[in-house]
């Protein structure tokens, strides 16, 4: 009898064992969770990402790392992240290069940015201002389109580098207004601000997050920002909107995706962390005083959005005949 409930014990193990497991695995975040980012350390996604990571982390109760792996314009870090498993235990936090520009830049990305991810929410976007020296005799977007005019392919453009939003949003505003100019691409926003800044070159679509304390300093003359409605950071510059120039409405964005096929409750559950993280009061204002506006729109959303920012910035590189060298 002492054998038969010894087996009968054992046997009742074995069988309840998978039942354990399962509930286990639907327990998420049951294992560290990765958030990866695409660029080196010290970047707005970078930034943005591992702040998020702290505060989803506080309030799941799971562990969420912030892990960098940079190269090709942010294609490498997507790609190896569309490669890992659709669990939740990897999160790609990206600017909208790889998700909307790179794919049409770089021949093989590894990835189609179109099926290969789950979109989970656009977390926060910032405008680009159109800023001159202080010292430039430019002092309206007026004055920069009559300078256009009659002195085509002479105005120079400082960018980040090719294929940069910067870059991308200077190459459409030339095309909406049938303009040229010289694109003069930098390895990084901030080596494109100190020419500006010395004057050896003439403008530049720069990110609010790359310019604001050199135009609240004095050193920058901001002439219009590219978003929607005006920026609460500066809110005497007029939109692009506002000043005639409705096709040049553009935000550079930070946002978090998945390996194609994560869970829908896990979606879910991850997008509702992420949009309560990023108004927490103690995260909330700091985005705003450094030029975010938080989104965090559905997955819904997020995926449209995506289409149609991928089907605009194809159309721009096509027609500039942009390329990455």
């Amino acid at each position: 009898m002492k054998r038969l409930i010894s087996a009968l014990l054992v046997l009742g193990a074995a069988v309840a064992a998978p039942s354990v497991a399962t509930a286990a695995d639907t327990a998420w975040p049951n294992k560290p969770v990765t958030f990866l980012v695409p660029f080196p350390p010290g970047g707005s996604t970078d930034f943005i990402a591992r702040t998020v990571a702290q505060k989803v982390g506080d309030k799941l109760g799971g562990t969420f790392l912030t892990e960098n792996k940079p190269g090709a314009g942010g294609t490498m870090g997507a790609a190896y992240a569309k490669r890992a498993a659709p669990d939740g235990g990897t999160i790609l936090v990206s600017s909208l290069g790889p998700f909307v520009i790179s794919p049409h830049l770089v021949s093989n990305p590894g990835y189609d940015a179109r099926k290969d991810f789950d979109f989970i929410t656009v977390a926060v976007q910032a405008p680009n201002v159109l800023v001159v020296n202080a010292k430039s005799p430019l002092q309206s977007l007026k004055d920069v389109m009559e300078y256009l005019k009659s002195n085509p392919g002479k105005m120079t453009f400082a960018s980040a580098g090719n294929g940069t939003s910067d870059h991308l949003t200077a190459e459409l505003f030339w095309q909406e207004t049938r303009s040229q100019a010289t694109h003069i691409p930098y390895k990084g926003g901030a080596p494109a601000i100190v020419d500006l800044l010395g004057g050896q070159v003439d403008a530049s679509f720069s990110n609010i997050n790359t310019c604001l304390t050199h135009i609240q300093s004095g050193k920058l003359r901001a002439l219009a920002v590219t978003s929607a409605k005006r920026s609460p950071l500066l809110p005497d510059v007029p939109t692009m909107e506002e000043l005639g120039l409705k096709g040049v409405t553009v935000t550079s964005w930070q946002a978090f995706a998945a390996p194609k096929g994560l869970p829908a409750d896990i979606r879910d559950k991850l997008r509702n962390a992420i949009v309560e993280s990023l108004n927490d009061p103690a995260i909330k204002p700091k985005l705003l005083e450094l030029g975010f506006e938080i989104v965090g729109n559905t997955p819904a959303e997020f995926t449209k959005f995506q289409a149609e920012e991928y089907d605009r910035w194809k159309r721009v590189i096509e027609v500039g005949k942009i390329t990455t060298n």
